[in-house]
């Protein structure tokens, strides 16, 4: 375990997360396991009633762009989705332990990381285009309905 880890929650900021498949491995890397994840994803969301701005599910990690829940810590609805999709899945452990947690705050950085979420099947060689991604809240942006509801940019904050 790290030691003086430092997270800013509870603060009203967006948090840019990142969690991967135990050892990086290529748990989500079915289409099954991946609508698993998005399934239990928006079931965290309206359960703990915070925001998805936008995601991405990778076959070895998840990048969320979220808000923070108003009366539950964040780490805790996180903790509630990881256990949700390793009791469903068949692989032990599912999960590497911690996340990766950036606060975002600026317009600028908010577009930067919504971006950076979309790009990231491309960039990793998956598909061609952003679009063609299904497991990703870009479809949406588009106007095609998903599994996990995101709060569009035209929406607010």
């Amino acid at each position: 375990m790290p030691t003086g880890l430092k997270r800013y929650q509870q603060q009203g900021d967006l948090h840019m997360v990142t969690f991967s498949c135990y050892d990086r491995r290529e748990y989500l890397g079915t289409e099954s396991a991946r609508d698993c994840f998005e399934t239990s994803l928006e079931a965290a969301r309206v359960k703990y009633d915070f925001t998805i701005h936008a995601y991405v599910v990778m076959p070895n990690h998840v990048h969320l762009l979220a808000s923070e829940p108003p009366l539950t810590p964040l780490a805790t609805a996180l903790g509630a989705l990881k256990t949700s999709v390793a009791k469903r899945l068949p692989e032990s452990p599912f999960w590497q332990a911690r996340y990766h947690d950036f606060n975002v705050f600026s317009p600028k950085k908010i577009a930067e990381k919504i971006e950076y979420i979309h790009n990231n099947p491309v960039k990793r060689g998956l598909v061609p285009l952003q679009e063609l991604w299904r497991w990703s809240s870009y479809r949406q942006t588009l106007g095609k309905t998903g599994v996990v509801t995101i709060l569009q940019r035209d929406s607010g904050w």
